[in-house]
């Protein structure tokens, strides 16, 4: 019986993890690719005119703070002269923030 309930507990756990990504990978899509690029190298018509970062590089994953990301997308981005370079995204629940947090993770080379 234990084992049973343990095996329902991780087969669970596996498919709300699967969801998460499903989810971060539709977010992406929708909200983020746009300038991002679907591949995150930001080789986009906007990308290119905001000067994103290409997020499969090995150094700009070392210098991005999951806690920099996190701001960014729940208050956006400004440069110095206050210009909006990317909306926040206040739609977004803490979990779908932290899912995409890390779907930014996987685009690393």
């Amino acid at each position: 019986m234990k084992k049973a309930i343990i095996l329902v507990t991780i087969i669970g756990f596996t498919a709300a993890l699967s969801a998460r990504a499903g989810d971060a990978k539709e977010n992406w899509d929708k909200l983020c690719a746009k300038c991002h690029g679907a591949d995150g190298k930001g080789q986009t018509k906007m990308g290119q005119k905001l000067g994103v970062k290409d997020f499969t590089d090995a150094k700009v994953q070392a210098e991005l703070k999951d806690d920099a990301a996190t701001k960014a997308i729940k208050e956006g981005v400004k440069d110095k002269d206050d210009k909006t370079l990317m909306k926040p995204f206040v739609d977004l629940s803490g979990d779908e923030i932290k899912a995409l947090v890390q779907y930014v993770r996987g685009l690393q080379k």
